[in-house]
Order: C-alpha cells, then sequence, then structure tokens
C-alpha cells in the first residue's frame, strides 16, 4: 500500500540506524514533539535501536494530554447541564477531571455523543433547534481548520443553538516555552509533520536561531522519524541549527494557505493554560470577536471554574520532558489506562499510555 509499507521496510531501517550510528559521536538530547511520533517511536522500539549516547525526550504534542484541568471540567459543567446535547471525539471521554468524566455524566442522564467531525455536530444542532449543542474542540493547528469551518458554517446558516468550546494550542510557542525552561536538556526538535501540513515551516526558522536549535519537520511511520532523527543528529555534529522537511509528501513551506485563511479569520491567538506545563503566552486560539457569539464559555458562563491537579499525578513532568513515564511512581499502580490519574495516560497518544502499552512489563519490574 503507498506510504505505509514502504516506510516500514526493515531493511531500509536497519540501514537508516547504521548511518545514526555512525554518524554519532557526541550525546544528544532529541525532543519528538508529536504524541504519535512518541507512540510511534515506542511501539517499534526505535529509541532503543538509537545509540545510548541519542536521547529521545517525550514532548508536549497530545492535544488529550495538554487540555487543562479546568477546560474538562468546563466542559463536564456545561455537558450535566438540562438540554445540551454535548458532541466530543471519544478520546476526551475518559479524560478525569476534578472528580468524574464525561463517561460520568453520561451515565449519570447527560446527552454527551462521540462524533467523528465537527460538521456532525452542526448537523446535530440544525436537527435539535430546541437543544443547545455544544462541540469539544480540542488540539493543536491540525484540527483546528475543521473547527474553523464548522463555527464559519454555523453563522453562515444562522445555526444560533450552535457553540465551540475551544482549546487550541500552537506548537511554536510551546518549542519556546521549552527551551526557556531553566530545566530544559533539549538539543533539537523533530516537528510535527501533520501541524506542518496546515501550516507550513516559517514560523521554525526564528526558533531554529534564536535558540541554536535543529528543526527537522518529520512524518510518522518508522523510517519516516528514523531519516528525521538522523537529519538532527548530522545538524547537532556539524554544529548547524537549520530547519529542514523530512517529510515533503507531505508538508509545503507554504503550508495549507486556504486553511491558514480560516483560520485567520474564525480564531485569534490569545494565551492558553497548558495542561501540566502552566500559561504560555499567545499559544493558543480563541473565536474572533466575530463569531464570538458561539463561544460556549462565554455561553454557559464557566470561564470562572479553577481546579488543582492531581497530588500523586506527574504528568506535568513527563510532558515537559523533565521525566520518563514510568519514572512516576504512580504508573502501573494507582495510574492505568482503566484508572487513569493524568491525560497522559488516558489519551492514545499519551507518553504514559505508549509506556504501559508497549513497555510496563519490563518497566514497572525495574524500577
Amino acid at each position: 500500500m503507498k506510504y505505509l509499507d514502504e516506510f516500514s521496510d526493515p531493511e531500509v531501517a536497519k540501514k537508516l540506524i547504521d548511518r545514526i550510528h555512525a554518524a554519532t559521536t557526541q550525546k544528544w538530547a532529541l525532543m519528538e514533539v508529536c504524541g504519535g511520533q512518541t507512540h510511534s517511536i515506542i511501539r517499534h522500539g526505535i529509541d532503543q535501536l538509537l545509540p545510548d549516547s541519542v536521547e529521545m525526550i517525550h514532548g508536549p504534542g497530545c492535544p488529550v494530554c495538554v487540555t487543562p484541568l479546568e477546560t474538562i471540567d468546563r466542559a463536564l459543567a456545561i455537558a450535566a447541564r438540562p438540554g445540551v446535547i454535548f458532541c466530543s471525539f471519544g478520546d476526551m471521554l475518559r479524560v478525569p477531571g476534578s472528580s468524574r468524566d464525561l463517561f460520568s455524566v453520561r451515565s449519570a442522564g447527560g446527552d454527551v455523543r462521540v462524533v467523528y467531525s465537527p460538521l456532525d455536530a452542526l448537523r446535530i444542532a440544525r436537527e435539535n433547534p430546541d437543544r443547545e449543542v455544544v462541540f469539544f474542540g480540542i488540539g493543536f493547528e491540525t484540527t483546528a481548520p475543521a473547527n474553523a469551518m464548522t463555527v464559519y458554517q454555523a453563522q453562515r446558516l444562522g445555526v444560533r443553538n450552535f457553540s465551540l468550546l475551544v482549546s487550541h494550542v500552537l506548537v511554536p510557542p510551546a518549542i519556546a516555552a521549552i527551551m526557556e525552561s531553566s530545566t530544559c536538556r533539549v538539543q533539537a526538535f523533530l516537528a510535527a509533520g501533520h501541524v506542518c501540513s496546515v501550516m507550513g515551516t516559517a514560523e521554525y526558522p526564528p526558533l531554529a536561531r534564536k535558540y541554536r536549535v535543529p528543526i527537522v519537520v518529520t512524518g510518522f511511520e518508522p523510517l519516516d522519524i528514523l531519516e528525521g532523527i538522523r537529519r538532527t543528529v548530522v545538524q547537532l555534529e556539524e554544529g548547524r541549527y537549520e530547519v529542514e522537511n523530512a517529510y515533503p509528501r507531505a508538508v509545503r513551506e507554504e503550508g495549507n494557505v486556504p486553511a491558514m485563511e480560516m483560520l485567520a479569520d474564525v480564531f485569534e491567538v490569545t494565551d492558553r493554560t497548558w495542561r501540566g506545563i502552566g500559561a504560555i503566552p499567545r499559544s493558543g486560539w480563541r473565536l474572533s470577536e466575530k463569531y464570538r457569539a458561539f463561544d460556549a464559555e462565554q455561553r454557559f458562563e464557566v470561564t470562572d471554574i479553577r481546579t488543582a491537579e492531581s497530588s500523586l499525578c506527574r504528568s506535568g513532568e513527563v510532558l515537559q520532558g523533565l521525566i520518563k513515564p514510568h519514572l512516576c511512581e504512580a504508573f502501573g499502580k494507582e495510574c492505568t489506562p482503566r484508572n487513569p490519574l493524568g491525560a497522559t495516560m488516558v489519551s492514545s497518544e499519551g507518553a504514559c499510555a505508549a509506556y504501559y502499552t508497549h513497555r510496563r512489563l519490563e518497566l514497572v519490574d525495574a524500577k
């Protein structure tokens, strides 16, 4: 199958691994930004095939994981209200809030529905004009265009009983925040290919120059990731800090121009809180003034909800690349996919879930 089998070829993988070993003469710490890349690395054992001197640090690129706890609690408060149909992608239903999750709200009688597109939620709103329909819009730049298009369509069609609970975050400010942390060990980044397929690569050269770090745009198949690592190591060894596109089959320098125009119309940049990390200036989107009537936070008056994280959960340190998931004392004990303390364990892209699924037998016993 095109773009699957040929990017998982074990013979080519071995050649790339050999080239990485041959190029490496020093210790390097690389961060893969995307949670999808993290799962691919752990599932295929890529990190175990690299030289001992090349460390992969798992970044905050899981959209479910970085959605702040207060936003989850706002979603729960809205979903529990009579007359509301709350729509979400399935991976958000088990993310724990302060005391429950969306599954619990549904079991208590709330009308919580799993949809496969925000346009499904808009259709439900048109079919139920006497109900308020809310879509939980989370994620990075990848999912934002579809959410923007849905709000645009709601306004164009005059669907006033639809609103969007927005929790969109942006990758470049997160890279800057990581590099400016006093505990930062990251020396290079594998940038998320799907984000760059929307936004292009123009935002990354200033970051590479300012922080003197190579940034390589990378895909998600094993060979994509290995080639991204190889290019990053070569840059580090040569003392270069440039932006390279190792995912040209999906990413163009200019990005998806119509999608970016839609985003600029519907959203505006704002400060955002990231779960486990804290507030990052100008690191997210909110609905622009033109579309503010579709803002669920304003419509349901839930902006004043404040929360506190579990004292046992160390997902914030995992998201910042300070510890590996299995070094959290609750990993595999109090915290499992069946009973997650934090979003990094419940999300399909979370680093903790990846370690639990693919490494728990070797890691829990080794602690």
